[in-house]
């Protein structure tokens, strides 16, 4: 039975009684029509904004752009097989495992493309001739010990190469190699208790693999190739620059006089999150490494590049970072520094902010051209000069504010006349530890920038930077000329006004 309640004009609302005795309230269709229409609005929104994060993404990042259309060009390619008659029965109707490798082994940059292609090829061939070669030994021993001795195999096998994959080096370098050796040994010794012709179909299994991970390396080395080494090195020359504009504007925000522009004015956010790139780079670091050393001489770079000393070098950045981050660390903190002990240390404290940060800028710019720089120790020696001038304007700092405070049993003396007695008041302890840690802190960063010199150094030698000198003799030539050629036109001048 249907009844309506009796409800205010602005909103007519219909209850149904149930038989249980229950009722079910119905929304008015123009509600769930508003509902509706919201619920479109919002999906519209939401993809539009997916959208314009995708099309920033490729405006910012082109080379991302290209590596797709790359992926998508290999897949193509490879797909001929399977499309083609002659190239079909070539490959045996396995042409979908060209399509498989594809997927799995094409990445982003080069070093990580050639790094799955070898362990696939590697894990495969070793698996695939164990497994033909345990198929063996089991089908002589009869159809009673056969399933024996293959379980036994993939038992025995799949548990050393998984133990394998906890070894550091073997994680590090084969780990995805180990990972295809299990499968495709598991797959060789099963199937192979069912097909007869099993070495014909491990031949045409790593014939096709071969085809897809040799199109693979063909279109990441030709196509736009992206270089896990030359990344790397981006990586930490930037990263150089980004904590040394942390420090700058450290020094410049705290240290500067009243009236001064910071140097960072414009971005004071880009400098907040320079250490922070620093200290959240270390994984990616350590990826780039690795697939560094699996790719050929490139550009400036040998095959025998040193690139594990670009993470000693990363390490000793995120080292400097820390203490960084505890500077900034200070800034939100509510103790604040007393003038009287702040303003003497702003000089000697900015100094060396600024010095520090030159150190830094002078070996990113190191890395960028691969060159030995002649103003290192310069700048190295003005940051250890800055050092000491900090040390020695804190032996100067008084240990006591003197504040002048009247004596409670001398309130009168004897003359009748009151006298107030100077005794030293202690500063506050807050106070003294916030102070003492940021000088300390600075000192402490000027100590690990030079260990970051000593990696870097440690780099040029390794790798055999080339010296300024050329670069200074060029200069000298040009001037040179230049010279030779405004007396020639001097000598010109003078003879024609003879």
């Amino acid at each position: 039975m249907v009844k309506e309640n009796e409800v205010p004009a602005q909103s007519l609302e219909w209850r149904v009684n149930m038989p249980s005795g229950s009722s079910q309230i119905l929304v008015p269709e123009s509600r769930q029509t508003c509902r509706l229409l919201s619920l479109i609005m919002g999906f519209v929104s939401n993809v539009k904004k997916f959208f314009d994060k995708a099309w920033n993404l490729a405006v910012n990042e082109p080379k991302k752009v290209i590596h797709c259309l790359k992926v998508g060009l290999a897949l193509s390619i490879v797909s001929l097989f399977y499309y083609t008659r002659p190239l079909y029965d070539g490959v045996g109707g396995n042409a979908m495992w060209a399509v498989m490798t594809v997927v799995v082994v094409f990445e982003y940059t080069v070093g990580s493309t050639l790094y799955k292609c070898v362990n696939r090829a590697i894990g495969t061939c070793l698996a695939g001739s164990l497994g033909i070669g345990v198929h063996w030994v089991a089908s002589q021993s009869g159809d009673r010990f056969e399933p024996i001795i293959l379980q036994a195999s993939v038992f025995l096998l799949a548990a050393a190469a998984t133990f394998s994959r906890f070894i550091p080096t073997i994680k590090a370098r084969f780990d995805y190699g180990a990972m295809i050796f299990i499968l495709t040994f598991s797959l060789v010794s099963v199937s192979g208790y069912r097909v007869d012709k099993l070495v014909e179909l491990a031949h045409e299994r790593v014939s096709t693999i071969a085809i897809g991970a040799s199109i693979c390396v063909f279109i990441t080395m030709t196509l736009c190739p992206v270089w896990a080494g030359t990344e790397l090195h981006h990586l930490i020359s930037t990263n150089l620059e980004k904590l040394a504009d942390s420090l700058e504007g450290y020094a410049a925000e705290n240290f500067r006089v009243d009236g001064s522009k910071s140097l960072n004015e414009k971005d004071p956010s880009k400098r907040l999150q320079g250490y922070k790139c620093v200290l959240n780079s270390k994984a990616a670091e350590e990826s780039m490494a690795n697939f560094a050393r699996w790719e050929p001489a490139h550009g400036k770079f040998n095959f025998r590049h040193p690139w594990k000393q670009y993470l000693k070098i990363g390490a000793s950045m995120r080292s400097c970072a820390y203490c960084v981050e505890t500077l900034y660390g200070g800034i939100n903190s509510n103790t604040e520094t007393p003038e009287f002990l702040k303003n003497p240390l702003n000089d000697v404290c900015m100094r060396l902010g600024t010095s520090s940060s030159n150190v830094l800028k002078e070996l990113s710019s190191m890395l960028k051209t691969l060159t030995n720089s002649t103003k290192l120790d310069i700048l190295v020696d003005e940051m250890n000069s800055s050092v000491e001038g900090l040390q020695n304007a804190l032996k100067t700092l008084p240990s006591y504010q003197h504040i002048p405070t009247p004596d409670p049993k001398t309130e009168e003396a004897p003359n009748g006349t009151e006298e107030s007695i100077l005794k030293p008041t202690a500063l506050s302890l807050m106070e003294i530890v916030q102070m003492a840690t940021l000088t300390s802190l600075l000192i402490e960063i000027a100590s690990r920038i030079e260990g970051i010199v000593k990696e870097v150094n440690e780099l040029a030698s390794q790798a055999q930077f080339k010296d300024d000198s050329s670069k200074t003799s060029k200069q000298t030539q040009t001037k040179l000329n230049e010279n030779d050629g405004n007396e020639h036109e001097v000598t010109m001048t003078t003879l024609q006004k003879v």
